[in-house]
């Protein structure tokens, strides 16, 4: 396991640059009320400064990553020091076909992530808003056999449970709805159902079966959903590519919870405050369209004083 490359991948995103902005107002139709809120929410966009501090924590917690790759739209954060050899700029132009772009769907650019030059076999992929909070190994994200380990939250009556809420009764967000259809989609192909969704904090990749997945078990799903330039209802959530892994016998298995991995939205900081213990690998501070300037700043305050220190990264 320890001879095994692995490296990072984040997307990241500066909403508050004009020119971005002007880009995708261009694909927003005057009335958004048939739009998911993620598509819409200014918020998810709004850049808080967390990727900084994420990469804090991986210099801290995981200094083992071989490359960390940024996946951008034409945007470079100013305070990143590219010249570190271990950086590298991605722009969507160079692994999305000419049809997706441009684009502004997070999910359809993960699609492509595994197009990245030089990404290694084994890869760990998180948003800029995922942090560590304690000394993590290779050994905990990949098997013996280097197949990746598949963390999934699980509910009682999971599947039934999110698809009478989130499928049979009407609601405006595309999240949970798009897991439902990655759930449905490998039971379709592969009589495989898995009941557990995802932990929303960082996921480990093999690329063949990254790769696999996308050009050939949901191929034709993609070539329609790439074509969403907005976050749609109708996409195709990246957790089919862990399904499929797991349905092939190519990840193993490993139902989590909030000890383990915490994710919580910025307006609820007090959760983090009563949950985030020396046990706690993962942690997500999700903004949305619920989260005030108050809450922002409570964010920045804390990752602050989490982790105070410049990393290698930084100018």
């Amino acid at each position: 396991m320890e001879n095994f490359k692995v490296d990072l991948v984040y997307l990241w995103v500066d909403g508050s640059d004009p020119e971005w902005q002007k880009k995708r107002s261009m694909y927003i139709p005057a009335s958004t009320h048939t739009l998911p809120i993620e598509a819409v929410c200014e918020a998810r966009y709004t850049n808080n400064d967390e990727l900084r501090y994420s990469l804090r924590s991986i210099e801290k917690y995981a200094n083992w990553v071989r490359k960390i790759f940024i996946v951008t739209d034409n945007q470079v954060p100013l305070w990143l020091d590219i010249s570190n050899p271990k950086i590298k700029i991605i722009d969507i132009n160079e692994i999305l076909p000419s049809e997706a772009l441009p684009c502004f769907n997070s999910e359809v650019i993960e699609y492509f992530l595994y197009k990245i030059p030089d990404l290694s076999e084994h890869f760990i992929y998180a948003n800029d808003d995922m942090f560590l909070n304690k000394n993590v190994l290779p050994s905990d994200f990949f098997g013996d056999d280097g197949f990746p380990v598949v963390r999934l939250k699980r509910k009682r009556f999971g599947y039934l449970r999110y698809k009478l809420k989130y499928v049979f009764r009407s609601t405006n967000s595309a999240y949970k709805k798009t897991h439902i259809r990655a759930s449905d989609e490998v039971y379709k192909r592969l009589k495989k159902r898995y009941w557990g969704f995802s932990h929303h904090n960082i996921d480990a990749y093999c690329k063949s079966d990254y790769k696999m997945a996308i050009e050939n078990i949901f191929s034709d799903i993609i070539a329609k959903t790439m074509l969403n330039h907005i976050r749609s209802k109708t996409g195709l959530q990246r957790i089919a590519i862990l399904y499929y892994a797991l349905a092939v016998k190519h990840g193993h298995i490993c139902y989590t919870g909030q000890k383990q991995s915490l994710a919580v939205q910025l307006y609820k900081m007090q959760k983090l405050y009563n949950n985030l213990t020396s046990d706690t690998m993962f942690f997500c501070l999700n903004d949305d369209q619920n989260s005030s300037s108050a809450d922002r700043i409570a964010a920045r305050l804390f990752l602050e004083n989490r982790f105070p220190y410049k990393s290698e990264f930084e100018i």
